[in-house]
């Protein structure tokens, strides 16, 4: 199978954890960046990388990287983009932005030509556009631009990994669940010994050890990803 360059996401600090999880993964190329670790693989290690990594928030595949100095830019490079290959008929869309820029002040500003140039385009060659949708969309976008380079990448995940799908409800102020299983294998505990949890709360810490003690997967609670709508 063809190996293609994949991202994961992660919080600020857990980053070599989480490379350390993408090795003993299997990956290729893994490489620390700010807040995400990036690596090669084939379909499966991407569907393996959102099923199994504990240290994950969300797993995107890059589609384009451009350079771009200017909203109209965006907008232009975008446009290049063949997007009958990603977005079918009657399918939905969202886009999120992540922006840290001089020239770009505004993520929102920047969510709003991508979604204008893809819209644009459907408009163009057939007439009609696709829907935008915020709560649950068949393909999930998500442009990050540093200064002047951009990168455009599909979300393959949807909702954001540390929502598990095994908490039946939310208590006041839970501690997210890649932070807990981060702060557990950053101590290098793996179920060798006993695990206490002196300030245990809704169970968190707990839950996520015994998913690592019995080398569960963290997403098999989980009812669906994004990778399945395309």
């Amino acid at each position: 199978m063809n190996e293609f360059e994949l991202i994961a996401k992660t919080f600020m600090g857990l980053e070599p954890v989480l490379a350390k999880e993408l090795t003993q993964l299997g990956a290729n190329n893994v490489e620390i960046g700010r807040r995400m670790v990036s690596f090669t693989g084939d379909k499966e290690m991407m569907y393996r990388a959102n099923f199994q990594l504990h240290t994950a928030i969300r797993i995107l595949k890059p589609i384009a990287k451009f350079k771009a100095a200017s909203a109209d830019d965006v907008y232009e490079e975008i446009k290049k983009i063949d997007w009958s290959q990603y977005i079918e008929k009657g399918k939905t869309f969202s886009v999120d932005s992540v922006v840290y820029s001089e020239e770009f002040r505004n993520s929102r500003f920047v969510t709003y030509k991508v979604k204008d140039a893809i819209v644009d385009q459907f408009r163009e060659k057939t007439g009609t556009r696709p829907n935008i949708s915020v709560s649950n969309p068949d393909i999930r976008l998500n442009i990050h631009i540093a200064e002047t380079a951009a990168t455009l990448s599909l979300d393959s995940s949807g909702e954001s990994l540390h929502r598990r799908g095994y908490r039946q409800e939310s208590v006041e102020a839970p501690l997210n669940e890649v932070l807990a299983a981060g702060m557990i294998l950053m101590t290098g505990w793996h179920g060798e010994t006993d695990f206490i949890d002196p300030m245990c709360g809704s169970g968190t810490l707990a839950i996520e050890a015994a998913l690592i003690a019995h080398n569960m997967s963290p997403g098999v609670f989980r009812k669906e990803f994004a990778f399945e709508k395309w």
